[in-house]
């Protein structure tokens, strides 16, 4: 895990730093419509953050087509990055995903992943991640995650 800090901004700053889409999501639990994030079928090599705090949370290493209209992954990068609460809204009862320090909501977590895989599907909003390419992850901070590029 990294020794980076990674800290929720003031309400008001998040207010100015985020689009209207990924405050709502990450602050007020929405959810963005299926299909509309540039993430959902987007292959680069790369790392996901936490839109808010910057936070590691997913690896394009363990992105993958669900075809349900979010990105999805089969595993967080850093399991420490990630909380799971029980969510019991819209009359379900799901597993909501949240970044552990800037406290965002991120989606929600499944058992319908590939098995082969651990049978898991993170299933995560795009206006609640930032995507560092993997030629940035260096001069970003995450040089760390580099090493599991070169496989």
């Amino acid at each position: 895990m990294s020794d980076n800090i990674y800290e929720k901004p003031s309400k008001k700053e998040l207010k100015e730093k985020l689009s209207e889409i990924s405050y709502k999501v990450t602050q007020e639990n929405a959810t963005e419509r299926p299909y509309s994030s540039e993430y959902d079928k987007f292959s680069e090599e790369g790392i996901y953050v936490d839109i808010v705090s910057g936070e590691p949370l997913f690896s394009s290493q363990d992105k993958y087509d669900a075809g349900c209209g979010w990105p999805s992954f089969t595993k967080p990068i850093e399991k420490e990055n990630i909380k799971e609460k029980k969510d019991l809204s819209h009359m379900m009862v799901r597993t909501e995903v949240r970044s552990t320090n800037g406290d965002s909501h991120l989606g929600h977590v499944f058992t319908d992943g590939p098995r082969e895989k651990g049978g898991l599907r993170y299933c995560i909003n795009g206006a609640a991640l930032r995507f560092i390419p993997k030629d940035r992850l260096e001069d970003e901070g995450y040089g760390e995650y580099l090493e599991q590029f070169k496989k």
